[in-house]
């Protein structure tokens, strides 16, 4: 029987796979009251905006955004855990409930992806999301103190393996660090999915997504998308890309880059464009589709989606708009010379 990382490989060679969209922004739609959050947890703590919890409190309300996504055409879905992580959830007094969230999201997205993999006999795929927190471990948050940090590496990474290893215990494919504005962050990331791996005895496949704070194409944390590549490759994700902060018209150059340099699957899941002057996107699938589908026409990108935004008619029109066309293209590794017989170099006396 084939693992998760062959099957999706041997899927990616065939077609451009699709992921699937929004789920903050479709949350909201639903126009949820306090009592919608809280349920009878008796948390003590105001949960109105507390989206991850909803699976505990309101699972109906990620289950049926995951499933007009794979009615959409998703061929991987994430869970709704994007803040499901002790730092987060501690400020909704929630934090002894990261478990069991992470649990309760990967169940309703594998039971989801299984039963709809059941009907076509295509391959669905889950992928446990992970997002930064909002601690950072490269820049302090004291402009007066530089050397300042809120939390260490070992702390961070522990917050994150706490919950890779729910997500995991749940039914994830995969583990999606996602959202990485900050690299050493992401870092911390990935050494805890390789602890979590480690402990199980099996491939845990890593996702990884940055996002972009500026046209210049850098995180804020500094690195470029070559940059960040470089730093994360010893990682050997399954997936590398761009998701949030743009729309797909400003992340074009920085797609280019990384689809030429990345001997991995590119996924890319941009925002519905740019949000207007009430914070809310805007963009028609049908824009969004076409933008994404010059960088396929291109042979840039494996795997595509949507951020902020986007909705399952969104993710229609991206499925619709490359259906048909060749994925891009892994371009081989590049080849290791040695130099011998070199004495290193010296500066004169």
């Amino acid at each position: 029987m084939n693992t998760p990382r062959q099957t999706l490989l041997a899927e990616a060679a065939k077609r451009i796979l699709i992921t699937d969209g929004a789920f903050g922004t479709e949350i909201q739609n639903w126009k949820l009251a306090e009592a919608d959050y809280a349920g009878d947890l008796g948390l003590g703590h105001d949960q109105k905006g507390n989206n991850d919890i909803l699976a505990l409190t309101k699972p109906e309300v990620p289950e049926t955004i995951t499933r007009a996504y794979l009615d959409a055409g998703s061929d991987i879905v994430s869970t709704n855990t994007f803040s499901a992580n002790l730092i987060s959830q501690a400020d909704y007094g929630a934090e002894h409930l990261v478990r069991d969230i992470n649990i309760a999201s990967a169940q309703i997205a594998r039971r989801l992806a299984d039963e709809y993999a059941a009907k076509d006999g295509r391959p669905r795929f889950v992928a446990g999301a992970i997002g930064p927190t909002n601690k950072t471990l490269s820049l302090s948050p004291d402009v007066n103190d530089p050397g300042f940090r809120e939390i260490d590496f070992d702390y961070l990474k522990n917050v994150y393996r706490e919950q890779a290893d729910a997500l995991l215990e749940g039914g994830a494919d995969f583990i999606l660090i996602e959202t990485v504005f900050d690299t050493l962050n992401a870092k911390a990331g990935v050494m805890a999915v390789i602890e979590a791996a480690e402990a199980l005895g099996r491939d845990v496949p890593i996702m990884m997504s940055m996002t972009l704070t500026d046209l210049s194409g850098r995180n804020l944390s500094g690195h470029t998308v070559e940059a960040f590549w470089h730093a994360v490759r010893h990682a050997k994700p399954i997936t590398i890309g761009l998701n949030c902060s743009f729309g797909a018209e400003q992340l074009r150059p920085h797609v280019k880059v990384l689809s030429a340099i990345c001997d991995t699957l590119i996924m890319v899941y941009p925002n519905a464009g740019l949000p207007n002057e009430l914070g809310e996107y805007d963009e028609e699938p049908h824009t969004t589709a076409g933008l994404v589908r010059e960088w396929a026409d291109q042979g840039q990108v494996n795997v595509l989606g949507g951020c902020c935004g986007s909705t399952p008619a969104h993710i229609k029109a991206i499925a619709d708009a490359v259906n048909g066309l060749s994925p891009r293209a892994l371009p081989k590794p590049p080849v290791q010379t040695r130099l011998a017989g070199l004495e290193p170099f010296t500066m004169a006396a």
